[in-house]
């Protein structure tokens, strides 16, 4: 019976049907009237049913009784997990964040739904009754960082059962889609698990585990976008936030674990997406990141007459592992109208594969001012051959057609990548091509990591990994090198020019600085002081986070910029102020192959 109780709070479906999250509406707290000792006697009603076992009828939906049974149907109506038993009542959860921008998205996601059940969400994870690890599973290195937080955790855990009430803890994402058993079984660390497509199971989930059992959801679906579910963003000050446009991805990379956590791709309806877009815009937000796994391969076929029969584009020389989709609006057409919501709204994108780059997507990006023109264009090698192990689609020269396509229709353009060292069979010779290629585009930002083997993947069950560690570290680290030269060199030509910077608030550094990010995503720093309201005006006003400035760029660095703030501005000011420059000077103001290096 212990078996059937455990097993039967692990099974996909419900005994109850979770009710449906009311669309695009901030959630408000939960009515929290139950008191301690109704709770505490509908905890023990419930820890009483589980010990008898479920009835034939909890598992079965819709069933016809005699009129002897209606007791029975009448307790099925309501479960075991009762609507008392199924809020949170108040109790606290903690947060805490690991990977990528999809799993801060997912976060706020997690959080929408759990605070319409009546959660409160706090900063302190001592005061926390729940702690919920966002987890990332790319890389060995991100996978055992959660392992060693379990242990610190359960250590805690422990702890709280002398004084306080007993602590949850729930993984959450990817690493809880690819580690399911082990994370269960192992120490019995975990209490709750979900994964990516299962957050609005997670009030379930965390009363099942307050009945003593551990309880887990990690089905993958086809469907599940949370388009209706309003996400409740914490950016800093507010002034930029992530909106998911799609979730999981279709092009079986062979070192890429992510189609085996996050699932197909499927995209959000447009509509959904342009709701959100205008609330974050009335709500005075400057800067919107569309975030998804392959977020340019966008396709909304929610409704009947997007879905046609014309096939995607693909950029020249790229082709997939999977059939040509067709019909459905595309990206170009999202971005478009997502653009159009607010002109002094700055719409940036991640992450894209270089696939998914057609020529419309391209002159869009270039017309309109308040798309930012920086993309990003994971190469991962230079070398054709590593290319075609990675089942990447592309060779290295289509790669650089790519490259020139782009910056001939957008000429200020700044480039980022991602980069893989030590991938299985890379030779010497494959490792000095990417590090030709590095030289040769000239990116802004660059994201760098040494191969790590995960299971499941291609690679796993078809490749050797035979670049001993060793190797991979030397030539990682020579990628990095390589990265901070070209970076130095590029960002030197930007000292004179003046940029548009969005504020991000204080410098990390100096509380007497401010900090913000150009166009092309460029960091900047300056002084804090008030400066001119309008360009050759004498009133003056402070900066403070979320105000446009123009900075004339003083210094430069591999990581940076330096400047000082001349004056407010707006993304329409600044291009009004560039037309009235001569052309020399003009040339000046291109924010044009600025160069950062972020590594990991």
């Amino acid at each position: 019976m212990e078996y059937l109780s455990k097993l039967l709070f692990t099974i996909r479906k419900h005994w109850r049907p979770l009710r449906c999250i009311h669309p695009r509406h901030c959630s408000n707290l939960a009515n929290t009237s139950v008191t301690t000792r109704e709770r505490k006697t509908t905890v023990n009603k419930f820890k009483s049913q589980i010990s008898s076992g479920p009835s034939f009828q909890d598992f079965i939906k819709g069933i016809s009784v005699n009129k002897t049974h209606v007791a029975d149907d009448e307790e099925y109506k309501h479960s075991y997990l009762s609507e008392d038993l199924n809020m949170g009542n108040s109790r606290k959860v903690y947060f805490e964040t690991y990977g990528c921008q999809m799993n801060v998205s997912d976060t706020e996601i997690a959080w929408s739904i759990l605070q319409r059940k009546g959660y409160l969400r706090t900063v302190d994870i001592s005061e926390a009754d729940v702690v919920l690890l966002v987890t990332c599973s790319i890389r060995e290195k991100a996978e055992q960082t959660i392992w060693n937080r379990l242990q610190q955790l359960t250590a805690m855990k422990r702890r709280r059962l002398k004084t306080h009430t007993p602590m949850k803890i729930g993984i959450l994402g990817c690493m809880a889609e690819r580690l399911k058993t082990e994370l269960l079984e192992r120490e019995k660390l975990v209490d709750v698990l979900a994964g990516p497509d299962a957050y609005r199971d997670l009030p379930r989930l965390l009363t099942v585990a307050d009945g003593g059992q551990q309880a887990s959801n990690v089905l993958l679906s086809l469907e599940e976008t949370y388009a209706d579910v309003m996400p409740v963003h914490h950016a800093p000050q507010g002034n930029s936030a992530f909106v998911s446009i799609m979730r999981g991805c279709d092009n079986m990379c062979s070192y890429c674990i992510v189609p085996f956590t996050r699932g197909r791709e499927r995209s959000r309806p447009v509509s959904s997406i342009l709701e959100e877009v205008r609330m974050l815009s009335d709500q005075g937000v400057k800067e919107v990141t569309l975030l998804g796994q392959n977020v340019n391969s966008y396709r909304d076929t929610s409704e009947e007459h997007f879905c046609g029969s014309e096939p995607t584009t693909l950029s020249r020389g790229f082709k997939t592992v999977y059939r040509t989709k067709q019909g459905g609006l595309r990206f170009s057409d999202l971005l478009d109208q997502v653009s159009l919501i607010d002109p002094d709204m700055r719409i940036r994108f991640t992450s894209p594969h270089p696939k998914d780059f057609p020529d419309e997507v391209l002159h869009l990006i270039a017309e309109r001012v308040n798309i930012c023109k920086q993309i990003h264009l994971p190469a991962q090698s230079g070398s054709s051959q590593v290319l075609t192990a990675m089942r990447r689609g592309y060779t290295r020269e289509a790669y650089l057609d790519l490259v020139e396509n782009i910056k001939r229709i957008i000429p200020e353009v700044s480039l980022s990548s991602d980069f893989i060292s030590g991938f299985c069979g890379e030779t010497e010779d494959d490792h000095q091509q990417t590090l030709s290629l590095i030289r040769e585009v000239g990116y802004n930002v660059g994201f760098l990591f040494a191969y790590s083997m995960r299971k499941k993947t291609h690679a796993s069950h078809r490749l050797r990994d035979d670049v001993p560690a060793e190797v991979k570290q030397r030539r990682l680290e020579e990628c990095i090198t390589v990265f901070r030269e070209e970076a130095a060199r590029v960002n030197a030509a930007l000292i004179g020019s003046t940029q548009l910077v969005l504020v991000e608030g204080e410098s990390k550094r100096s509380a007497k600085d401010l900090c913000g990010r150009t166009d092309g995503n460029m960091k900047v720093i300056f002084p804090k002081e008030d400066v001119a309201v309008q360009p050759a005006e004498s009133n003056t006003a402070a900066v403070s986070a979320g105000d446009y400035v123009l900075v004339k760029i003083l210094a430069a660095n591999s990581q940076s910029l330096r400047g000082r703030a001349l004056s407010h501005s707006s993304l329409n000011g600044f291009v009004k102020h560039c037309e009235t420059l001569p052309r020399h000077q003009l040339d000046e103001h291109v924010d044009s192959d600025s160069a950062m290096i972020e590594t990991c």
